[in-house]
C-alpha cells in the first residue's frame, strides 16, 4: 500500500478550535457527574486521600479518562456529520 492511499484513507478533521474546547468540557463534566452518581466503595482509600467532587483521586482520573474519550467521539462524529 502507497503512502498516498494511506493519506488519503485518513479522514479530515478541524483543527483544535473553540466548539471542541466546549464539547470536551461538557463531555468530561458529564463524565465526572455520572462518577459521582454512581456509589461505590474503595476498599484501599485512606482517610487522608484527596476527595475532589465527592470521588477519589482514582475514581477522578478514571472518569476523565472516560470523559476524554467521550469528546473525541463526539468531536470526530460531529466532524463528520458537518456540523462541527
Amino acid at each position: 500500500m502507497s503512502t498516498n492511499s494511506i493519506i488519503a484513507a485518513i479522514p479530515h478533521t478541524e483543527p483544535w478550535c473553540l466548539n471542541t474546547v466546549i464539547i470536551m468540557i461538557i463531555c468530561n463534566t458529564a463524565a465526572i457527574a455520572i462518577a459521582a452518581a454512581i456509589p461505590h466503595r474503595n476498599p484501599i482509600s485512606t482517610p487522608n486521600s484527596p476527595n475532589i467532587a465527592g470521588i477519589d483521586l482514582a475514581t477522578l482520573i478514571a472518569a476523565m479518562s472516560f470523559g476524554h474519550i467521550l469528546g473525541v467521539g463526539f468531536s470526530l462524529g460531529l466532524t463528520n456529520l458537518g456540523i462541527i
